[in-house]
């Protein structure tokens, strides 16, 4: 989708020098990406203490696998 918006350059230009990116659009694009990452880690988190895990269910028995 192609869009026209105002962006503070001095942002953009510090996003590019520390990701290394090359352009502006995939400086917005990782920003997008990274946002959306964000907020799915955030309801993850919300859902702590809300899942009832079966008796006898051991994790590290799983992770010796």
């Amino acid at each position: 989708m192609r869009t026209n918006i105002v962006i503070d350059d001095g942002l953009v230009e510090e996003a590019m020098a520390l990701s290394k990116l090359k352009t502006k659009k995939d400086v917005v694009h990782r920003a997008l990406e990274e946002y959306v990452r964000v907020l799915k880690k955030k309801d993850i988190r919300e859902l702590r203490g809300q899942i009832r895990l079966a008796e006898g269910y051991d994790y590290k028995k799983l992770r010796a696998r």
